[in-house]
C-alpha cells in the first residue's frame, strides 16, 4: 500500500474510534481486551499517536520513551484523543518522503513506517472501541487487513524479541481466501521465519477472509471466526505467545 493510502486509512480508522467511544461512554467495557474499558483505549491509543508525531516533527533518531498516558475523562479525553490524532495525520501528511527519523521495522522509509504502523494501530483499537457497542464491528478491508498480516508477521515477530517460539518445531500456514495472499511461518525455538508462500507442508493452516484473519491474528476474534486445519497446538501457542511491543 502507499502511504497516502495508510494515511487516508487512519484518518478514516481514528474518526470511527472517536465516534464510537463517544457513543458507549468511557466506562463501557472492551470486550476485546478483558479488562480494559473505553477510557484505556482512548488513553492508550492518543498516547501512541502523540509519541509517533514527536518522531515525525522534531525528528528524534533513536528511540525516545513516550509521556505516559494522561489523567484525563469524559469529554475531556475525547477531545485530547480527537486532538491528537488530527495532530498525527497532518504530521505524516506534511513530512518529506526524505524524513529521518527512528523506525523499528523495515520500511521503504521512516514516513512509510509511521504511516503503515499507526494506520494499523488504530484500526485495531477502533475494533476494541466499537466492540464496547455490542453491536458488531465495521470491517476491515480486505487489501489493508493483509497488508496488516504481513505486517505482524513479516514485521513484529521476525524479531528477536518475538515470543512465538516451540520446543517442538512447526510450520503454520495462514491463508487470506479472499486476497490470494499467503504466508509460511516457521516456528521453532528461535524466532519465527515468515515466507511469502504456499510451498511445502505445513502443520497446521489458518485460513479465511483477510479481515477476519488480521483480527484473528491480533487476537480481537476467536479462532473459530477462521478456519483452522491440522495441528491446533500451533493456533494455540499464536493465541498465548504473540502480544506484541512497539519497540
Amino acid at each position: 500500500m502507499e502511504i497516502n493510502e495508510h494515511i487516508k486509512t487512519l484518518a478514516r480508522e481514528g474518526q470511527l474510534l472517536a465516534e464510537a467511544a463517544e457513543r458507549a461512554g468511557p466506562g463501557a467495557p472492551v470486550v476485546t481486551c478483558p479488562g480494559w474499558q473505553v477510557r484505556n483505549v482512548l488513553r492508550h491509543t492518543g498516547m501512541v499517536h502523540r509519541w509517533a508525531t514527536a518522531f515525525l516533527t522534531e525528528g528524534h533518531t533513536s528511540y525516545h520513551p513516550d509521556a505516559g498516558e494522561p489523567d484525563l475523562d469524559g469529554e475531556e479525553l475525547l477531545r485530547w484523543f480527537r486532538e491528537g490524532h488530527g495532530r498525527l495525520v497532518a504530521a505524516l501528511t506534511e513530512a518529506p518522503d526524505a524524513l529521518e527519523c527512528w523506525a523499528f521495522l523495515p520500511a521503504p522509509s521512516p514516513r512509510a513506517f509511521w504511516a503503515r504502523r499507526q494506520a494499523h494501530e488504530t484500526t485495531v483499537h477502533r475494533v476494541d472501541a466499537q466492540s464496547a457497542l455490542g453491536a458488531g464491528v465495521t470491517e476491515v478491508e480486505p487489501g489493508f487487513a493483509a497488508d496488516g498480516v504481513d505486517e505482524l508477521l513479516c514485521g513484529f515477530h521476525a524479531r528477536e524479541k518475538s515470543r512465538v517460539r516451540t520446543p517442538e518445531p512447526g510450520t503454520l500456514r495462514v491463508r487470506a481466501t479472499d486476497t490470494g495472499d499467503v504466508w509460511t511461518v516457521r516456528l521453532s525455538d528461535q524466532a519465527p521465519r515468515t515466507e511469502r508462500t504456499d510451498e511445502g507442508p505445513a502443520d497446521c493452516e489458518l485460513s479465511g477472509p483477510a479481515g477476519r484473519l488480521y483480527l484473528a491474528l491480533w487476537n480481537r476474534l476467536p479462532y473459530g471466526a477462521v478456519t483452522v486445519a491440522g495441528d491446533e497446538r500451533l493456533a494455540r501457542l499464536w493465541r498465548e505467545t504473540s502480544a506484541v511491543t512497539w519497540s
